[in-house]
């Protein structure tokens, strides 16, 4: 298996690969450059985004500031909208399902780290350069998410359809769908029903 590989499938791979590398150093020239855009270069973000990320649906509206590590390796469905500082590590697949909303600082993290320092630590390979032992897992988010501000999505986890996760929130297991979830670490505190409709909130109106 070559690194990526290895990566992709929550394998302990060799991030100081030259092909992951290279991949990296483009998406975060990508994300500079998108970063550097204003609301009103709408062509110009919609150039960028094509480059930094081949698998999105259409409408996609990404506030900036962005940062991503590899860009190619998220799915992103259509409609998706995520407010500034939106980061994603994506060592390994992120799929996020169509007309997603994200708050600002949402951040949605593949990347594991060994718990022994012995394992964690940077080493020297015999070429001399610098390196690590670093794996991974999936993330999913599913169709008619909202993620609330400042939320955490960490490696591993999944989020059903429609479901609401509350500010702050440090995602790192399941949540079903429909749900309203909240907290750390992020728990359903109940189904999102009918009864949540905007026809009921009188008082908003």
């Amino acid at each position: 298996m070559t690194e990526k590989e290895k990566m992709l499938d929550g394998k302990i791979y060799d991030p100081s690969d030259s092909e992951l590398a290279e991949l990296r150093i483009n998406a975060h020239k990508l994300s500079k450059l998108y970063n550097d855009t204003f609301d009103d270069e709408a062509d110009k973000r919609a150039e960028i985004l094509d480059k930094l990320l081949p698998n999105k649906g259409e409408g996609v509206n990404l506030q900036g500031p962005i940062y991503f590590d590899y860009g190619v390796f998220t799915t992103v469905g259509k409609n998706f909208f995520a407010n500034f500082n939106l980061t994603v590590l994506d060592t390994c697949p992120v799929t996020i399902g169509d007309d997603v909303f994200i708050g600002p600082n949402g951040s949605i993290l593949t990347p594991k780290h060994p718990l022994c320092h012995e394992d964690r630590n940077v080493y020297k390979k015999a070429d001399g350069r610098i390196t690590d032992k670093e794996y991974g897992a999936p993330i999913t988010i599913g169709d008619n998410c909202w993620l609330a501000g400042n939320v955490t999505v960490l490696a591993g986890a999944k989020i059903g359809a429609g479901c609401v996760i509350g500010a702050g929130s440090v995602v790192t297991g399941e949540i079903p769908p429909n749900s309203f979830a909240y907290g750390n670490p992020c728990r359903v505190v109940r189904k999102i029903t009918e009864q949540d409709r905007l026809i009921y909130k009188k008082d908003l109106f």
